[in-house]
């Protein structure tokens, strides 16, 4: 029985969509799939430290009272003890209310500690407005509990009672106790950053080879570390961070690839608990990385992390105007020995359906790769067509080409899904970590052997800007240099007028730069995929949608 057939009025909007999204995940109501991970909780974190004085108090406020108080974190696990009365607690540790019990809508549909963790507010989840059905003889209210510096989700406070026992106080009630222990995490983060500040001069005090150290939203960093390092390289370095097991908190040295392509040598060290930060010293070798040939960068740059597929497999490569589709399409089609029939969707609006379904016709019999740019332009008879050619098992090699999957509908969409590959080509905007290389493959591409060197000055300036024309512009760009300087090193200076300020970057904190960046790759590795990425990056969809509409970040 779904939740809304128990209800005897609409649900409240934000229950309806807690209920698509529990749907969506494939939970039914009477089948919960409740997960317990006691080893991966912190008890001694951040968040427990700060919420801690606050939960005693709560215990003390409620006395008696049939009302339990559950802390979750930012991973939506539950962390602490659950506060309250021993009957109550027993009831809620049958249905996963434990330490370690995660709590995501996938999970556990609808209630105060997943639903809030989406929605990132206050919220009260009364009865049959529950998803799971073992849920719903309960009320209870959520509050998120926001840090106050990062404004990163820390964890959830919820307070659950029987449903005859609810009262709208607690929602208010509850909200206090969750910026009490905001007050806290900000108290604990200030003398956290002055130990983590303290350690870094320490360890810089006359050093030059490349420093960083890394907590909890701090990035600190000497100019050689500056230079080296990319912010998404903060993301490799944080996985080795998680990683160190030595008694005194030093880990072995390790060879590292950077996003550069640079091999560094690397050895974490751990800066103790009441910094809550890790210490990076470098040990770069001399470069021996070759340089891919101009064609393979391009291919290389272009491809998504992770895409692969098989040369019987119908592709769809999606993208925006510019952003390489038609060289990928190519390369992919090339790898056949026969060249590709290439057919314009444009052209069944100016030659007529009848010439073009000719055309197609012809190219499946014979029986060459068959590359269709701009499908998302094909009349419906013409896609219909082309769909029953792409679920035909003799068909040749099938590419596409068309606008972001997530932008089609109609017989657009119909083709995209028909195609068991999948591409999707960022903008250029979401790849600037991917410059370096592509303004050297475009200049390998012009002919500039060996060509200017464009300073990380350069870089900077055009990795803030939109690219609204994506790698079309950028060769327009890299072109309008060479005619400039062909030689040397390029500095803003010697970029086109419009390009030697980035809009962006003047806009953007480095805090913002290195948050957009991550989401960007993060998005990306996840071929696009918002939920995967979001739980890469450990983050709610809601709030990956968010930062993605505040940091311009279009997917």
């Amino acid at each position: 029985m779904h939740p809304s057939d128990t209800a005897d009025t609409a649900p409240r909007p934000e229950i309806a969509l807690s209920w698509r999204r529990s749907e969506l995940s494939g939970l039914t109501p009477a089948a919960p799939e409740i997960r317990v991970d006691p080893d991966a909780v912190d008890r001694r974190g951040r968040l427990a430290t700060a919420a801690g004085p606050v939960l005693t108090e709560l215990a003390d406020q409620l006395g008696d009272a049939s009302f339990c108080v559950v802390l979750a974190d930012r991973a939506s696990r539950i962390v602490a003890p659950t506060v309250g009365p021993r009957g109550l607690r027993d009831r809620l540790e049958g249905l996963g209310v434990v330490a370690g019990g995660v709590f995501l809508e996938e999970t556990t549909g609808t209630n105060s500690i997943a639903t809030v963790y989406e929605v990132r507010r206050g919220l009260a989840v009364h009865g049959d407005e529950h998803y799971l059905e073992p849920f719903k003889r309960f009320s209870c209210y959520g509050h998120p509990i926001i840090h106050p510096v990062t404004r990163r989700l820390e964890g959830v406070l919820d307070i659950t009672c029987l449903t005859g026992d609810g009262s709208p106080l607690l929602g208010p009630f509850l909200a206090r106790a969750a910026h009490d222990i905001e007050e806290r995490l900000l108290r604990t983060t200030r003398a956290a950053e002055q130990r983590l500040l303290a350690a870094f001069q320490v360890a810089a005090a006359g050093r030059t080879l490349p420093l960083l150290v890394l907590g909890e939203g701090v990035v600190l960093a000497n100019p050689a570390a500056v230079e080296l390092l990319d912010p998404l390289d903060h993301l490799l370095l944080r996985e080795l961070a998680a990683g160190l097991r030595s008694r005194d908190g030093t880990g072995p040295a390790r060879r590292v690839e950077l996003v550069s392509g640079r091999s560094v040598e690397v050895r974490p060290r751990s800066l103790g608990p009441g910094a809550g930060g890790v210490l990076f010293e470098f040990t770069v070798p001399a470069e021996t990385r070759s340089t891919p040939a101009p064609a393979l960068a391009l291919a290389l740059a272009l491809a998504r992390p992770g895409a692969r597929s098989r040369s019987d497999t119908p592709v769809y490569i999606g993208g925006a105007p510019g952003t390489g589709r038609t060289t990928k399409a190519r390369s992919l089609a090339g790898t056949d020995p026969r060249p590709p029939v290439v057919l314009d969707s444009s052209e069944a609006a100016v030659r007529g359906e009848a010439a073009w379904l000719r055309d197609l016709g012809a190219a499946a019999g014979a029986r060459s790769p068959l590359l269709v740019e701009e499908v998302q332009l094909l009349p419906e008879a013409c896609a219909v067509r082309l769909r029953h050619l792409l679920e035909r098992p003799d068909a040749p090699r099938i590419v596409l080409t068309g606008a972001p999957a997530g932008d089609l509908d109609g017989p657009g969409a119909a083709l995209a899904a028909a195609c068991a590959g999948r591409i999707e080509l960022a903008p250029l905007r979401d790849r600037t970590e991917e410059l370096p290389g592509l303004v050297r493959a475009v200049l390998d591409e012009l002919g500039a052997d060996p060509g200017p060197r464009f300073t990380p000055a350069a870089l900077a300036a055009l990795a803030g800007h939109p690219w609204p024309g994506n790698l079309r512009e950028l060769r327009a760009v890299v072109r309008a240099v060479l005619e400039r300087r062909s030689a040397g090193d390029v500095t803003p200076g010697d970029l086109p007028e419009g390009y030697r300020v980035s809009p962006r970057l003047r806009r953007m904190t480095p805090l913002e730069r290195a948050e957009h960046d991550t989401i960007a790759a993060a998005l990306r590795a996840c071929g696009g995929n918002k939920l995967r990425a979001a739980r890469r990056l450990g983050i709610s969809r809601t709030t990956l949608y968010n930062r993605m509409r505040a940091l311009h970040i279009i997917f």
